[in-house]
């Protein structure tokens, strides 16, 4: 997962970023909600721990913003000191996820987010993925370019389902494998080959290969006009 910190607190930010960073996360730390405002603009990330008690921008303020103004349906979780049920429905009514309370087990932070994710690819996964004419259908598990099935097996369907999700967003092939087989593999040489197979698909099918290969970092979908 590529993951935002926005806390001010040097000391916690830093033992999230490398407790998670170990676990294979991508981890970007802001120290204000400002800078947690502008990266959240600048880049997309599939969750965001978020204090309450920041300089620049409060935290309640900026979750508010972030789903009022940019819409971002990326899962919050709150982390602060503040334990009151005041405090708690507060933050899930700008827009949470989840709250935990300080001090918390870095076992638990990674549990939650964990949890957050695989509910909000659900959530998301049942919604049709599109990129110019090539259709991901989630519910039938169907690919389709100008309205023609394109036969891909099983992996190679979640494949193109996590591509699309994110078209011309560059993957990274640790990302990919743990999302495929739920952990990094010794070697590349399984990817390689459902990303062989599903680049001759759709060039059978009819598209100009699609697929960008970025050597040494991961792949990502080109929208192409043919």
């Amino acid at each position: 997962m590529q993951i935002l910190i926005i806390e001010d607190n040097k000391a916690i930010a830093s033992n999230l970023c490398d407790y998670l960073e170990a676990r294979t996360h991508i981890v970007d730390i802001a120290h204000d909600g400002l800078m947690g405002w502008q990266l959240a603009k600048a880049n997309q990330y599939d969750a965001i721990l978020l204090d309450l008690g920041l300089p620049k921008m409060e935290g309640i303020k900026l979750c508010k913003r972030l789903r009022e103004e940019l819409l971002l349906d990326t899962p919050i979780l709150i982390l602060t000191a503040r334990d009151t049920l005041e405090d708690k429905l507060l933050g899930f009514q700008t827009g949470a996820d989840d709250y935990l309370v300080k001090p918390f087990a870095l076992e638990e932070v990674a549990a939650r987010l964990d949890a957050l994710h695989k509910r909000h690819h659900r959530k998301v996964a049942s919604k049709p993925l599109q990129l110019g004419e090539l259709l991901y259908e989630p519910r039938a598990k169907r690919l389709s370019y100008q309205g023609t099935a394109v036969a891909l097996p099983p992996k190679c369907l979640q494949l193109i389902e996590l591509l699309l999700h994110d078209p011309q967003r560059v993957y990274l092939r640790r990302e990919i494998e743990r999302e495929l087989w739920g952990e990094e593999q010794d070697s590349s040489d399984r990817l390689r080959y459902h990303i062989r197979l599903l680049r001759s698909a759709l060039i059978a099918a009819g598209l100009s290969d699609p697929i960008q290969t970025i050597h040494g970092v991961g792949y990502s979908l080109l929208h192409r006009h043919d």
